[in-house]
C-alpha cells in the first residue's frame, strides 16, 4: 500500500469513529496533524479528501418502518443476559470499512428490529415465522441480513441457511461476503477451519468460529458435508449453508438433514431452531402454479425445508416485493405446508442519504445521467436471434466506453487511485451474442489503447489529429463538461493509465472469468462486464460508473433489477452515466413510482396499526396487480379476478383504437362531451387557458359518465375499461360529483404541427410515439407506460395548494436524508394528497415520429383520470385477465 493511500484510510478511520460528528475545521486539523507523517500528501490531496469525508460523516439513515401482527415481545427482556460475539465483531468490521457511528445505530436498530420480529430461539417448540424486509437495489440488503445473521446467532439460532439467489456467482459472491462477516476465515476449497487463513472478523480472533458446509467454490455436497460426520445437533458453534436457489441443490440439502439428523435421532423433523434468508426473494421462489393443487418445485421444496424443522424462521429480502405480496396468505399444501407469505412481519428498509437510487438517476429529465439509445436497431436489434452476427457496434456504445475511460481518468486526477471501476454491457440474453459484443469492445479498447499510448502525449494539436484522441475530447466536454471544466490537459495525462488497466469480461453461465474484485483490493480493479441474467439479479459492481443496457423487458422485477447501476457512488455519482431507451426510460420512471407509493402506503399502515395481511389486501388494489398476476399465474387458459382499487391513483388508456370506425366513434364522444359542457354554460370557451391546454372547472359527473359510456376502450387497455370505470365513480357518487375536465394541447405551433377544431376550441396536439406492437389499427404506449405530460396532475390546483404540497414532500425528503434542494420535478402523485375534484384529461394525440409532418393527420383519442383520495372505505373494482392477455400485450418479453 502507497503512503498516499495509507494517508486516505487512517484519515477516513479517525474521522470515521469520532466520538462526536466532526466539523469540516475539526477534519482538516486531523489531516493536518497526520500530514505530518505523510510528507508526499499536497495540500491539493488533503483538501480533496477533507470534501469526501465531509459528505462521509453527513451521511444518514432512517429508521426501518414495519408491519407486524400482534406477538409477545422477547428480545429486550433477553438482550442483558446475549453474549454478542458475533454482532460485535461484524460492527468492528463496518467501523473499520468508515461506517459513521449514525449509520451504524441505525443497522444496529433496524437488526434489532427484523430479529425481534423472529422467535426466540430458546423458546420450546414447534414454531414458525414467516417475514419480508423491502430493501431497495444495490441499497446494502445483504448487509443488513448478515446484520440478522450474527445477531440471530448469538441469540441462540443454530441453523442458518442463506438461499443466495438463482446464479453461482452470486451465491460465491454472497459466501465470500458472509466469510468476511461471520465465518472469519477463507471458506476456498473444502470444509473445516484447520489451516484456513482469517478474513475480516477473523482478524479479531478465531474461537467460536461457525461451520460453514459450502464455500466459495463450491455449494453444499452431500458428499462433502459427510466428511464432517458430526450431526447438527452436536455441533457447538452456528452451522452456516450459503446454497443456490436451484432444485437439486435443495433437495440434497433436505435428504441429507433428514439421513444424517432427523432420521439418527428417530424423528421425522430436527428441533435446532433454524433461520431461513431467502436473498432475491421475489425470484423463483414464488409458487406459479395456477392450479390450487399444485405447488412449483422450488416454492415447494423451500416449504418443505422450512418444515424439517420444528423450528423456523423465513425472512425473504426482496426490492420488487409486490410478487411476494400477491401470495395468498391462506394457501396451504398437505405436504409442502404453508406458503411464504410475510404474514408475521413486513419490514420497509430505507436507504442512507448517500444513497444513488431512482429518484438520483431518472427523478429529473434535465439531469444528464440517462443517455438515450436510439442508433441500435440495424447493428443490435431489440428483439434479436442466438445466431445474429455482431460485426460492429451502435456508436452509442462507443461513447458509453469513451465516457467509462475518461470516468476513471477523472478519478485518478482526484486522487481516487486504489478504488474500483466498473462499466455493465446488457444487451442480449444469449451467450454467443455476449460473447461477440465482449470481443468488440475488447477490439475497441485495444485501438484506443494504441491511439493514446501514441498520440496522447504529443502537442495538443498533433495529438487531436488522431481521430479518437479528438473523440474522447469531444465526450469529455459532453459529459463531463461541468464536473471536468477546463481539465482536458489534466484529464489527458491520465488516459493511459485509466485505459491500459481495462479488462473486458464476459460474464455469464459459460465464462470462467469472475468478478472477485477483493483479489484487487490494493490497487482496484477495472473492468468493463459484458453479460446478460448473470448482470440482472443481486451481482454487485464494484464501483459502477458506466451502464449500457439494451434490453426489452417491460416487467417491473426484470426490468428494475436490471437496474446495477443504483448503489453507493460516493465522491463519483457525478461522473456516472446509464444509456438506455427512452422506451425503458418511461418504465423505470413508472415502476419506481410505484415502489415509492407502497413504502408510503406501509408507512401510513405502520400509523394506523395495520397487519401484513392488511397491507396485502391493500397492494392487491393497486393497478399494477394486473400485469403481475397475469405474469406470475401461468395458466394460458385461467382467468383471474383482480379487485383494483382506484382511490388515489392515475389511470390512463395506453392502448388506442386507431381503425375508423372505432376512431371515428372516440372523437364523436369527445365533440358529444364539448356540446354537453356548452350546453351547461361552461364549455371550453369560458375555460381557463393554462399552460398545458384548456381547462373547466365544476363539471357534473353525468358529462363524464356520458362519455365514458361513448368511448371505446381498447381490450389491451385494461384498467380503463369503461364499465369498471364507470361502476367505481358510481360507488363514490358524493364524493366524484364534481369535475375538472383538461383538454390537453401544446402552445408551440409549426407548419408540422397537427390542429384540430373543437366547437369553440383550437386545440394544437400533443405529439407522441407509439411504443412496439403498435399497428395501423392499433396505437399502444402500453410499454411507455405514459400518455399525459409530467405535472400535469397539478393543473386544477392554486398556487397555495401546489406550494403547501411541495413544501410537505420536500420535508419528507430532508427527513429521509435525500438531498432535493432547488428540485423543481415533482412527483405527479403528491398532487392528488390536495385534489378536492377529480381531474379528467382530454388527449388529441398526432401519432408520428418527432419530425415527421402530422399536419394533414387525424388525431387519436385518448383519455387519463387523476383520482383523488377517498373519505371512505372504497369499494374495488373487479377486473379479469389471464396469461393470454398478457401475451397479447407483451408478446416480445421473455424471462432469461
Amino acid at each position: 500500500m502507497s503512503n498516499h493511500e495509507e494517508f486516505r484510510k487512517l484519515s477516513r478511520f479517525l474521522v470515521t469513529s469520532a466520538s462526536s460528528q466532526l466539523t469540516p475545521n475539526e477534519i482538516r486539523q486531523k489531516l493536518e496533524s497526520l500530514r505530518r507523517s505523510y510528507r508526499s500528501v499536497t495540500d491539493e490531496d488533503a483538501e480533496q479528501l477533507a470534501l469526501e469525508l465531509e459528505e462521509t460523516v453527513g451521511i444518514r439513515l432512517r429508521t426501518a418502518r414495519a408491519l407486524s401482527r400482534p406477538f409477545e415481545p422477547w428480545l429486550d427482556k433477553r438482550k442483558i443476559g446475549i453474549d454478542w460475539h458475533y454482532w460485535n465483531r461484524y460492527r468492528i468490521l463496518l467501523e473499520a470499512k468508515g461506517f459513521t457511528r449514525q449509520v451504524l445505530a441505525s443497522i444496529d436498530n433496524d437488526t434489532d428490529r427484523v430479529l425481534g420480529y423472529l422467535e426466540n430461539p430458546k423458546k420450546n417448540g414447534p414454531w414458525e415465522r414467516r417475514g419480508m424486509v423491502m430493501g431497495h437495489v444495490q441499497s446494502g440488503k445483504t448487509g443488513n441480513y448478515i446484520g440478522v445473521v450474527t445477531k440471530a446467532a448469538d441469540a441462540g439460532y443454530r441453523v442458518i441457511i442463506v438461499i443466495a439467489g438463482v446464479q453461482n456467482r452470486l451465491r460465491s459472491q454472497t459466501q465470500e461476503r458472509l466469510d468476511e462477516a461471520f465465518v472469519g476465515y477463507e471458506s476456498g476449497i473444502g470444509i473445516g477451519v484447520t489451516g484456513r487463513r482469517p478474513v475480516g472478523v477473523g482478524k479479531q480472533g478465531m474461537n467460536q468460529t461457525p461451520v460453514t458446509f459450502t464455500t466459495t467454490v463450491n455449494d453444499f455436497s452431500k458428499s462433502a458435508a459427510n466428511q464432517i460426520n458430526i450431526r447438527l445437533k452436536d455441533l457447538l458453534n452456528p452451522v452456516l449453508f450459503v446454497i443456490k436457489k436451484e432444485t437439486n441443490i435443495l433437495k440434497n440439502l433436505i435428504d441429507w438433514l433428514i439421513t444424517h439428523n432427523a432420521q439418527q435421532l428417530g424423528t421425522n423433523t430436527i428441533s435446532e431452531p433454524m433461520l431461513l434468508i431467502d436473498d432475491e426473494a421475489d425470484n423463483a421462489s414464488i409458487n406459479i402454479r395456477y392450479n390450487a393443487e399444485e405447488v412449483s418445485t422450488i416454492n415447494r421444496l423451500i416449504r418443505s425445508l422450512l418444515g424439517l424443522f420444528e423450528r423456523s424462521a423465513y425472512v425473504g429480502y426482496t426490492a420488487t416485493p409486490f410478487a411476494n405480496i400477491l401470495i395468498d396468505p391462506k394457501e396451504y399444501d398437505q405436504q409442502a405446508g404453508s406458503d411464504l407469505f410475510p404474514r408475521n412481519f413486513i419490514v420497509s428498509l430505507n436507504a442512507p442519504s448517500n444513497y444513488f437510487g431512482a429518484k438520483e438517476v431518472f427523478g429529473d429529465r434535465t439531469a444528464r445521467v440517462v443517455q438515450e439509445i436510439d442508433d441500435h436497431h440495424d447493428v443490435l436489434p431489440m428483439s434479436h436471434k442466438i445466431d445474429h452476427d455482431v460485426t460492429n457496434l451502435p456508436k452509442s456504445l462507443l461513447e458509453a466506453v469513451r465516457t467509462f475511460v475518461l470516468a476513471k481518468a477523472i478519478r485518478l486526477v482526484r486522487g481516487q487511485r486504489s478504488v474500483h471501476n466498473s462499466m455493465l454491457v446488457n444487451v442480449s440474453r444469449f451467450v454467443s451474442i455476449q460473447r461477440q459484443v465482449r470481443n468488440e469492445i475488447h477490439a475497441f479498447v485495444d485501438d484506443m489503447t494504441a491511439s493514446i499510448r501514441v498520440n496522447g502525449s504529443l502537442p495538443e494539436l498533433e495529438a487531436l489529429e488522431d481521430p479518437e484522441i479528438a473523440a474522447l475530447k469531444h465526450t469529455l466536454e459532453k459529459h463531463y463538461g461541468d464536473v471536468a471544466k477546463g481539465s482536458w490537459d489534466e484529464v489527458r495525462t491520465k488516459l493511459l493509465e485509466a485505459v491500459s488497466s481495462i479488462r473486458v469480461a464476459e460474464i455469464n453461465s459459460k465464462s470462467s472469468n469472475s468478478l472477485k474484485y477483493s483479489e484487487y483490493r490494493d490497487y482496484g480493479r477495472t473492468v468493463i462486464a459484458v453479460g446478460g441474467l448473470s448482470l440482472s439479479r443481486g451481482l454487485t459492481l464494484e464501483g459502477l460508473s458506466v451502464s449500457y443496457v439494451l434490453r426489452q423487458s417491460m416487467m417491473y422485477d426484470t426490468l428494475f433489477q436490471m437496474g446495477r447501476w443504483f448503489g453507493y457512488r460516493d465522491h463519483y455519482s457525478d461522473l456516472c452515466r446509464v444509456w438506455i431507451t427512452d422506451e425503458a426510460r418511461g418504465w423505470y420512471e413508472h415502476i419506481a413510482d410505484s415502489i415509492e407509493e407502497l413504502r408510503d402506503d406501509l408507512v401510513r399502515m405502520e400509523s394506523a396499526g395495520a397487519t401484513p395481511q392488511e397491507f396485502g389486501l391493500k397492494v392487491r388494489g393497486h393497478p399494477d396487480w394486473l400485469m403481475v398476476t397475469a405474469r406470475n399465474k401461468m395458466g394460458a387458459g385461467v382467468k383471474h379476478r383482480v379487485k383494483i382499487a382506484l382511490a388515489n391513483r392515475f389511470v390512463e388508456t395506453t392502448v388506442l383504437h386507431r381503425n375508423s370506425s372505432a376512431h371515428q366513434t372516440n372523437i364523436q364522444a369527445v365533440k358529444k362531451l364539448v356540446e354537453h359542457l356548452m350546453s351547461c354554460g361552461i364549455g371550453p370557451a369560458t375555460g381557463k387557458k393554462v399552460s398545458e391546454g384548456c381547462l373547466v372547472q365544476n363539471v357534473p359527473i353525468e358529462t363524464i359518465d356520458r362519455f365514458l359510456m361513448r368511448f371505446r376502450n381498447h381490450p389491451h387497455s385494461p384498467l380503463t375499461q369503461s364499465d369498471q370505470v364507470r361502476m367505481y365513480i358510481k360507488g363514490l357518487k358524493g364524493e366524484l360529483d364534481e369535475w375538472d375536465v383538461l383538454f390537453a394541447g401544446v402552445k408551440l405551433e409549426t407548419p408540422r404541427t397537427l390542429i384540430y377544431q373543437l366547437p369553440g376550441l383550437r386545440v394544437i396536439c400533443q405529439r407522441r410515439v407509439p411504443s412496439r406492437g403498435s399497428n395501423a389499427t392499433t396505437v399502444s404506449f402500453a410499454q411507455k407506460r405514459r400518455v399525459a405530460s409530467r405535472g400535469v396532475e397539478r393543473v386544477g390546483l392554486t398556487k397555495l395548494q401546489r406550494k403547501e404540497v411541495e413544501k410537505e414532500w420536500l420535508e419528507e425528503e430532508a427527513i429521509a436524508g435525500r438531498n432535493v434542494e432547488g428540485t423543481k420535478n415533482f412527483p405527479d402523485r403528491i398532487y392528488r394528497r390536495v385534489r378536492k375534484r377529480p381531474l379528467m384529461i382530454i388527449h388529441l394525440l398526432a401519432i408520428g415520429q418527432q419530425n415527421e409532418d402530422l399536419s394533414g393527420a387525424t388525431p387519436v383519442v385518448a383519455w387519463s383520470i387523476s383520482f383523488p383520495p377517498t373519505r371512505r372505505n372504497e369499494k374495488a373494482v373487479e377486473y379479469i385477465v389471464n396469461q393470454t392477455w398478457f401475451q397479447d400485450i407483451y408478446p416480445d418479453e421473455t424471462d432469461d
